[in-house]
């Protein structure tokens, strides 16, 4: 394991590879106590490198190296040196072939990194230094090769044995054992490669290309999973059906294959050809998935194919360009799930994200550009900034060339660069060619960190009829950062007159005839924009859709917002307006006497959503959702926790007891004695109606009760069964609640993913979720330390869900999640980084709690033995 100090890698060092492989010949002997992997580079140097003289490196991590051969000749102690994280030959020829045999303890592996055991079947993960735990290798991105790996294990333990490709030879073998050969015809950088050996249920379809092609398509599960493949298989389909209308991408091998694994670090991997995932990100059923992880799923396994194109047949050059992939396909992810079900509620989501974690993450010490400048370790640039900021920062590309333009742009990115690795520049270069636009001044989003400000003001000059806009934009400083440069901003608005139409935007020198909305393109510090012809004062809308991840400051007036949130024919903003609405009213409570006044007009604008049959419902679910408390926690100078806990509960209990009646009817009406459907509607409905049995439990209401009682039993689907137990589990009904959750984990206790959401319905809830109920959550019998899944269920959602349990004025929860960490760091510094993250802000808190935070940080640092991992995220956080 690697334990060495941590050294700071510098994107300006970077330097191209001074060997490159061109094939690799794998052969894995799996057993019970191991597995002996046969390695067979053939290896060149790199004509572009400019040091002809280097020895060969290879990295290792964790290897039992048993033998070392050059072109067939075994070389002695002297020949190399085995450094444990480096193989080191000094004297190779200009061409070779190197064999390595290395003994690795799948069985042992704790870290989920390289080979290692799953619930007794073998599988990888190589993403982003992983190769390195199974053989010496050059583990870069840009070393990329042909592979071909024979697998050999017992025939009735793992009777299914999976690699990247195509199957091409299979056999016996003595003892009982057997072998398949896999051989993929593309050349793919290391942490692409991907083993799975296993007794596994293979649920086959098929999908047909635009070409006629027609592709195996491949699902394997345990056998007890085998009824919960259907949906993950249809989002197969329709992804690589959208990915071919959209994007003209084509499916290239004969197979694709798809394996659930309950013990993941990530959600999934898109290995080439044989995409490994999550249990929880791949299998569901009405009985057991919840709407938003049947949601959840079809945006994985889009996601993950769709980095056949984008990320796998063009790789990033190296790990600072991570973002080539992964934001360019979370964008692509996130148009397939606007185009699948509503645009507005998908982009309400991928925004509330982004403004409630990666807005926080850009404010702490964790901060750093989409394309960052150094690293210590590249497991925790797995982050929000990469993959949230990184697809935002690609649909302003979008929003600038327009959609035509923009396809036209990937289109020669993927002719430029197909099977080569590259970088964000490379990305951009491609658009500006396709398009003709300079882009110069917007690779700046890759630069440079932090949240840009807009602050705008505007006056009206009545007798002109001309609206004055001015716009200035400023960029925080972040660590190693300051003094930023105005960026390349598209900043898209409309203007309503006072019966609510839009009104036409006409700017100064306007020929034709004025839109009603415009992208105004931002450069300078300041902007000033005229529009005219303008009647009387507009209420302005703006950054509609939020066209960039900026925040912005307007004086709005509770008048504006509730004219807003009525009339703006943009559904993001209007349901923008009313979150800053419910904001306005909670921040002016926090702090405030228990008898302080709440305006009724927060109630009558909420009554009014309830009530109005005719609106979105799918909008009207989301615009029902008060802000919560962790965005609340962004938006405030110095948070006192349980202070904006208790008034955002004031408000939702006013609201419920103001609007008694209307949420029974809405529950009532919303009632649908037809089959399941995982569609826009049926989900926008059971939403309404949990929504409002959430309220009526909130206020401990009789006949609230009595129907999630009866919800919970009669329930025919998971969603409807999870609004019923989570409503019951929030509520003062303490013997309900118990006897709800007893009952439920009964039913479910042989199904691993339910239990985890059995698991974190309790952690993120501050009255079955205090610090002594979580206690006994990690030592309940389905409780594995060796599951990510099962730790973040309940250690994750009490740090990041439970957030006034957590922030317990005496410490506690801090010094909890310390030991947690701390305990964690040993076995997976992966799981044990991620976690630190409630920790890392706590400069954000008022001083009683930032205080204990920082102490519960040094505590981890003072940690004997700390991982590198954990080593980089606790000391950028205690960092001056």
């Amino acid at each position: 394991m690697r334990t060495s100090q941590p050294q700071t890698i510098y994107l300006s060092d970077y330097k191209v590879p001074a060997y490159l492989v061109d094939t690799v010949d794998l052969r894995f002997e799996l057993f019970e106590d191991g597995a002996r992997v046969h390695s067979t580079l053939a290896i060149r140097r790199n004509p572009d490198s400019q040091e002809s003289a280097a020895p060969l490196e290879l990295d290792g991590d964790s290897l039992v190296l048993e033998s070392v051969a050059l072109d067939g000749t075994a070389l002695s102690d002297g020949d190399y040196e085995n450094r444990g994280e480096q193989l080191v030959i000094r004297s190779v020829p200009e061409r070779f072939s190197l064999s390595v045999v290395t003994w690795i303890e799948p069985q042992n592996n704790t870290r989920l990194e390289g080979l290692y055991k799953s619930s007794g079947m073998f599988c990888t993960q190589c993403e982003a230094e992983g190769f390195r735990c199974i053989t010496f290798f050059p583990d870069r991105p840009d070393v990329m090769a042909r592979f071909r790996t024979r697998i050999e294990a017992d025939r009735e333990a793992y009777p299914v044995l999976l690699s990247n490709g195509n199957d091409v030879d299979r056999g016996e073998l003595d003892d009982g054992r057997h072998f398949v050969t896999w051989e993929d015809p593309f050349p793919k950088p290391c942490y692409l490669f991907a083993l799975v050996a296993g007794d596994l249920v293979e649920k086959r379809d098929t999908f047909t290309t635009c070409s006629g092609r027609d592709i195996d398509l491949r699902m394997y599960v345990e056998p007890r999973n085998a009824e919960k493949c259907d949906h993950a298989m249809d989002s197969l389909k329709r992804s690589m059906r959208w990915d071919e209308d959209v994007y003209g991408r084509e499916y290239d091998l004969d197979i694709f294959m798809i394996v659930a694994v309950d013990d993941f670090n990530m959600g999934a991997m898109e290995n080439k050809g044989l995409n490994i995932f999550n249990s929880s990100c791949v299998l569901a059923s009405q009985e057991t998935a919840t709407d938003l992880a049947f949601q959840r799923i079809e945006a994985i396994v889009a996601h993950e194919y769709f980095h056949n194109w984008s990320g796998n047949r063009v790789t990033c050059r190296d790990w600072f360009q991570l973002s080539l992939k992964e934001g360019f396909t979370v964008f692509r992810d996130s148009q397939f799930s606007a185009d699948m079900g509503s645009p507005t509620v998908k982009r309400i989501e991928d925004v509330t994200l982004l403004r409630t974690a990666q807005f926080a993450e850009d404010g702490g010490p964790m901060a750093h550009p989409v394309r960052p400048a150094s690293y210590m370790e590249i497991s925790n640039f797995y982050t929000l900034t990469i993959y949230e900021k990184g697809a935002e920062v690609v649909r302003m590309i979008h929003t600038l060339l327009g959609p035509d333009l923009f396809r036209k742009g990937s289109d020669l990115y993927f002719q430029r660069h197909d099977g080569q690795a590259v970088t964000t520049d490379d990305f951009v270069r491609a658009m500006e060619d396709a398009s003709g636009r300079d882009l110069s001044q917007f690779r700046l989003w890759y630069e440079q960190a932090g949240t840009p400000v807009l602050t705008v003001s505007d006056e009206f000059d009545e007798g002109r009829g001309v609206y004055r806009l001015t716009i200035e934009q400023t960029i925080p400083d972040t660590p190693g950062q300051s003094n930023k440069k105005p960026q390349h901003i598209p900043f898209a608005l409309g203007l309503l007159g006072s019966d609510g139409q839009p009104l036409p935007l006409r700017l100064s020198g306007d020929e034709t005839e004025a839109p009603t909305e415009r992208v105004l393109e931002l450069t300078e510090g300041v902007h000033t924009f005229e529009f005219h012809g303008i009647p009387s004062e507009p209420v302005p809308s703006l950054l509609r859709h939020f066209s960039a991840p900026v925040r912005v400051r307007y004086p709005w007036t509770r008048e504006q917002m509730l004219f807003l949130m009525n009339h703006d024919p943009d559904g993001f903003n209007r349901w923008d307006a009313g979150q800053r609405l419910a904001v306005d009213v909670i921040q002016r409570l926090i702090g405030s006497p228990d008898d302080a006044a709440i305006d009724p007009r927060l109630v009558e604008a909420y009554r009014k959503l309830i009530t109005d049959t005719g609106l979105d419902q799918a909008l009207v679910a989301k615009m029902l959702q008060l802000p919560s408390e962790a965005y609340l926690i962004e938006l405030a100078e110095s948070a006192d926790v349980p202070a904006i806990h208790r008034a955002r509960e004031r408000v939702l209990e006013h609201l419920a007891v103001a609007l008694r009646d209307e949420l029974v009817a809405c529950y009532q009406r919303q009632h649908d004695s037809g089959a399941y459907e995982v569609t826009p509607e049926a989900i926008a409905r059971r939403s309404l109606r949990n929504t409002a049995l959430g309220w009526l439990l909130m206020i401990n209401d009789d006949e609230g009760r009595a129907l999630a009682v009866r919800q919970l039993n009669e329930a025919d689907n998971m969603t409807d069964r999870m609004g019923a137990l989570r409503a019951l589990v929030n509520s003062d009904y303490e013997a309900d609640r118990r006897q709800a959750l007893d009952d439920f984990y009964d039913r479910f206790r042989d199904d691993p993913q339910v239990v985890e959401q059995w698991f974190s319905v309790q952690a993120a809830s501050d009255r079955a979720g205090q610090l002594s109920d979580i206690e006994q959550l990690l030592v309940h019998p389905a409780f594995d330390w060796k599951n990510p899944n099962k730790i973040r269920s309940v250690i994750g959602s009490f740090a990041g869900q439970n957030l006034a349990a957590f922030h317990n004025p005496d410490g506690s929860g801090y010094r909890f999640l310390a030991d947690q960490v701390c305990r964690l760091d040993d076995s997976n510094p992966q799981i044990a980084a991620r976690l630190v993250t409630p920790l890392t802000r706590w400069r954000k808190f008022a001083p009683a709690y930032s205080s204990q935070m920082q102490s519960a940080l040094e505590r981890i640092r003072d940690k004997e033995g700390l991982s590198r991992d954990v080593y980089e995220v606790v000391h950028k956080s205690l960092a001056g």
